[in-house]
């Protein structure tokens, strides 16, 4: 029974793979672009021109969700409790205090703006915390429509790339305090390569600094998961809201032996790399099940959310970084 299961799935798992090393290995060479969202996009791009083998099809799905799930836990390789106790309380305090405020806003708002409400969510999720790797995380337990994944997933890469570009340019001619500027980028940005591209481009001292408050964000995923479930299942009891979802428990299981056993570097590299490939992955198959139509009709409005989510998340990150720092 085992062989018919992985048999028919193998093609697709092939096909994934493929392309996702192809995007790890291309992604350095092509200027503001990373592995999840060329991942993502070669997915996009091959299910619409109709390059997608019947064959493959139970792979596919298999990567989109189980995969998904793992390269979750493998996030947690990046990641330790020291990250939190490097922020200090004030800086602290501000991430925990903007995640609330975003995420609350994010669950009312959606709707309002007339955003479908799993995308909206997710769009805001992902704004709120770490990009793909959030978006992937709510994504299991909120959504099946691979079509919502993706487009907010190209919304939170989009709108992470445009912030990148326009924060050292905006911070330049307008001088702020390096702890502020490091603040600012890592408590707003949305993916950790748009933090490191924004920060180091001002100097190696903001840079340092926005990575240390991006991976304390970072650590708040699982809380913030806990918190967005309350929002999205208000009627529903506490034991089944304080539920997570196996990959949840693997992911803090991860950080927390990372935080307390001396892993060697050269093995957390690696561990963080095959993270990066099975993301990827992931992000191949969401994207063979995306369509042009779809993504124009829905992208539009998840954008134009996105957007005003990104600005109320600067807006609340330096209104409490003027009050706390």
């Amino acid at each position: 029974m085992s062989q018919p299961f992985w048999s028919s799935r193998i093609p697709g798992i092939i096909l994934t793979l493929s392309l996702a090393i192809v995007a790890v290995f291309l992604s350095p060479m092509i200027p503001r672009m990373n592995e999840v969202l060329l991942g993502l996009i070669f997915g996009v791009v091959l299910g619409n021109i109709g390059w997608q083998p019947d064959r493959a099809a139970p792979g596919i799905a298999w990567t989109g969700k189980t995969v998904l799930n793992t390269a979750i836990i493998f996030l947690g390789f990046g990641i330790s409790f020291q990250h939190m106790t490097a922020l200090g309380s004030g800086t602290l305090w501000i991430l925990i205090l903007t995640l609330v405020i975003i995420l609350f806003l994010t669950w009312s708002l959606a709707n309002l703006f007339g955003c479908k409400t799993t995308t909206g969510w997710l769009v805001g999720f992902g704004t709120a915390i770490c990009g793909s790797a959030a978006i992937a995380a709510l994504s299991a337990s909120l959504t099946r429509e691979k079509e919502d994944i993706g487009i907010a997933l190209a919304v939170v890469n989009l709108l992470g790339l445009l912030g990148m570009l326009a924060f050292p340019a905006v911070l330049a001619f307008w001088p702020q305090s390096d702890p502020l500027s490091a603040t600012l980028i890592g408590g707003t940005l949305h993916g950790v390569g748009n933090v490191a591209g924004a920060g180091y481009a001002l100097g190696d001292h903001i840079g340092d600094l926005a990575l240390t408050v991006k991976l304390g964000r970072v650590a708040l995923l699982v809380p913030g998961l806990i918190f967005f479930n309350f929002l999205a299942n208000r009627s529903a009891s506490w034991r089944d809201q304080l539920k997570l979802p196996y990959y949840l428990w693997g992911f803090l299981i991860v950080v927390t032996l990372v935080s307390f056993v001396p892993f060697p570097a050269e093995l957390l590299t690696i561990l963080k790399e095959v993270g990066k490939v099975l993301l990827t992955m992931a992000m191949v198959a969401i994207g063979l099940g995306i369509r042009f139509s779809q993504l124009y009709r829905t992208g539009r409005v998840a954008l134009g959310f996105g957007l005003i989510m990104f600005i109320l998340q600067i807006l609340v990150v330096l209104g409490l970084a003027v009050c706390l720092l």
